[in-house]
């Protein structure tokens, strides 16, 4: 029986509240009978009723709730990995929704296949369903070949609409699983130099997961609804702001930098470009003169603090988080804090 592994649930949350609360009563809903949950939440206030919430949830031990001061996605999962206990981790997102067969989908997996190192669930993208009443009913069998090469696989990997098991590059992390033993055993770890939205930490992650040997399965069984809400989430910093644009770039070419060939990477920067600067589809962005020149500017800048970081990774390899929750877990205290305090 698929009972018999463990699982941790682990789910970052950042500036959410109502979509927060509703992820966590899903998963305490789920008819999987072994499993824990580990809420690392970084949001400095919660609402009055949110926050008791939390409490009662924490002091009935249903949860382990986390409070850290500082603010980082890779950051986060790589807290949560080294207070889980299950042998399977899982991470969502604080806005989702699932139906009561969640865990157990994405735990069969790695009974049924030892070769399975991890797991990539479906996503439904609540805005999109509710954007297109033919959203699903376009489907996909299988991936195309473009969708398996790691230079432009980004643009390709729809794992909305595919219905069919099979291997993958990456998953998406909202809704991704994997063996404990990638952390523990390989030493693996989400890179913190992924800043902002983050964008691509999960997927390089997963191109370091590949060299293991491990294959990444996609699951469509092991499906969730995607809220995406505005508020929230990374969405406190805009879109439109120099510090989002720079970050996006940044860890494009940081992704680039670390896991592909050199013509590989060829490849990548100049889809990247075509795409996110010139605004060809699937990006659809405005071909304004003064917007692409913009859009130049920050991507040059982000090469340049990219490259810079790469540089630095023999003395500094950016896992500050890390190193400052290892320095706690270090320190002698004569205080045994609950996790919500922490």
């Amino acid at each position: 029986m698929s009972d018999r592994l463990s699982i941790s649930v682990i789910i970052p949350t950042y500036q959410r509240e109502e979509p927060l609360r509703d992820t966590i009563n899903d998963v305490l809903q789920q008819d999987y009978p072994n499993f824990e949950v580990l809420v690392v939440d970084q949001t400095a206030q919660h609402q009055p009723e949110i926050q008791a919430f939390l409490e009662e949830l924490a002091a009935t031990q249903k949860i382990s709730w986390w409070r850290l001061e500082w603010a980082s996605l890779p950051g986060a999962r790589n807290y949560g990995v080294r207070r889980a206990t299950g042998d399977i981790v899982l991470f969502l997102d604080d806005d989702v929704r699932l139906e009561t067969g969640f865990l157990a989908a994405h735990t069969r997996n790695y009974l049924e296949r030892s070769e399975v190192g991890a797991v990539a669930g479906r996503v439904f993208d609540r805005m999109k369903l509710s954007e297109s009443e033919n959203y699903g009913e376009y489907t996909i069998e299988d991936l195309p070949s473009e969708a398996h090469d790691p230079a432009i696989a980004w643009y390709h990997f729809d794992l909305v609409h595919t219905i069919k098991a099979q291997p993958v590059i990456s998953a998406r992390g909202c809704n991704m699983s994997f063996r404990r033993e990638i952390f523990t055993k390989f030493g693996l770890q989400f890179d913190e130099r992924f800043r902002g939205s983050a964008v691509r930490e999960e997927s390089d992650f997963c191109l370091r997961l590949r060299k293991t040997g491990y294959q990444i399965w996609y699951d469509p069984a092991a499906h969730l609804i995607h809220l995406g809400e505005e508020t929230g989430g990374c969405h406190d910093i805009s879109t439109r702001s120099f510090a989002y644009q720079i970050t996006f770039y940044h860890n494009h070419f940081l992704l680039g930098l670390k896991n592909l060939t050199f013509g590989q990477q060829l490849r990548f920067y100049i889809k990247l470009f075509d795409c996110h600067v010139l605004g060809h589809p699937p990006c659809y962005k405005s071909g304004s003169p003064i917007r692409i020149l913009t859009r130049a500017f920050f991507y040059k800048i982000g090469f340049w603090k990219a490259a810079i970081a790469l540089i630095q990774s023999p003395w500094n390899d950016g896992q500050i988080y890390t190193q400052k929750d290892n320095l706690e877990l270090l320190t002698p205290t004569n205080d045994l804090n609950p996790p919500h305090t922490a």
